[in-house]
């Protein structure tokens, strides 16, 4: 039986796995949970705005700080995380001007989520500190690989790189 007092949360994110478990997590701390892949499919479902929001800032179509745009339209109350697997500056203070009310970088779990879904952060969701030029280096990378379609001569190309270059790059794990 569905609580109707319980908080709504829309989760978005493309990688399924992730989206799937941190639903499965937030329905556990009771919120009633919708999941969508993309942004198109989570402005579909909803009927209502959400109380809360859990969005991936890259997704297949539309961005997610489009999303974002569109539920502070719908309800300006909703409470957005904005989720990242290329956190960055730049990129955290695009998301908290458009109204999401924190930022975290992926992997984090139920916990972070939920704390920063209620507003129970001590720290900053990301930290003044710049990234060493390799780990820029190394996202930049991964993030033209992934809009590809992890094709690395297209890669290759559009980095200006030879083909080989970038296949000696991949072979290496993300530096600290």
């Amino acid at each position: 039986m569905m609580n109707l007092d319980a908080p709504t949360l829309l989760v978005v994110d493309d990688d399924e796995p992730f989206r799937v478990r941190l639903g499965r997590a937030m329905e556990e701390r009771g919120f009633v949970v919708s999941l969508a892949a993309d942004a198109d499919a989570a402005m579909t479902l909803l009927t209502d705005a959400p109380e809360y929001a859990v969005i991936d800032l890259r997704m297949p179509g539309k961005s997610g700080l489009e999303l974002l745009q569109a539920l502070r339209e719908r309800d300006p109350n909703t409470r957005v995380v904005m989720l990242t697997g290329y956190g960055s500056i730049p990129t955290a203070v695009e998301a908290t001007k458009r109204g999401a009310a924190a930022y975290l970088t992926k992997p984090c779990d139920a916990d972070e989520v939920l704390r920063a879904l209620l507003g129970q952060t001590d720290a900053p969701a990301v930290t003044p500190q710049t990234p060493s030029l390799a780990r820029a280096e190394w996202e930049y990378i991964h993030r033209v690989l992934s809009d590809c379609g992890d094709n690395v001569s297209e890669a290759a190309r559009r980095l200006g790189i030879h083909r080989r270059s970038l296949q000696r790059k991949l072979r290496y794990s993300p530096p600290k």
